[in-house]
């Protein structure tokens, strides 16, 4: 007889157990994420509208800026939304999908940083 068991979902543990506990960190994650959001924003308006801007140092740093993005909207959203609506359940898709988005966007972070920091080098020493 085979085993037919099969995983649908993690149980993710809470960051507290009682209610004003969760809205509180609710509330630290919306600032955390509405301050990421803002100055992010703010770097890639002002490189973009700016064409004193466009050379590549900057360049780097707009890219920057939006794999900053995309790095915290992976994980910091559903955060939220279980402090907020009190659940503790993310299905395997969105675990697995939030994961490989995660990983994606930090080892582009530190690749950008990698290049960004050669071209640093390549500037002072010529």
């Amino acid at each position: 007889m085979a085993n037919s068991s099969s995983i649908s979902e993690f149980l993710l543990l809470a960051l507290a157990d009682t209610r004003q506990l969760q809205l509180l960190h609710f509330w630290l994650l919306l600032g955390i994420y509405l301050a990421a959001l803002l100055g992010n924003g703010l770097i890639s308006t002002a490189v973009a509208c700016d064409h004193r801007l466009h050379t590549p140092m900057y360049f780097f740093l707009l890219n920057l800026a939006l794999l900053d993005l995309g790095c915290i909207s992976t994980t910091l959203p559903k955060a939220m939304a279980n402090a907020l609506w009190h659940t503790r359940h993310i299905s395997y898709a969105g675990c697995a999908a939030q994961v490989f988005f995660f990983l994606f966007f930090i080892s582009a972070e530190y690749s950008l940083l990698t290049i960004m920091s050669y071209d640093r080098y390549v500037a002072i020493c010529k």
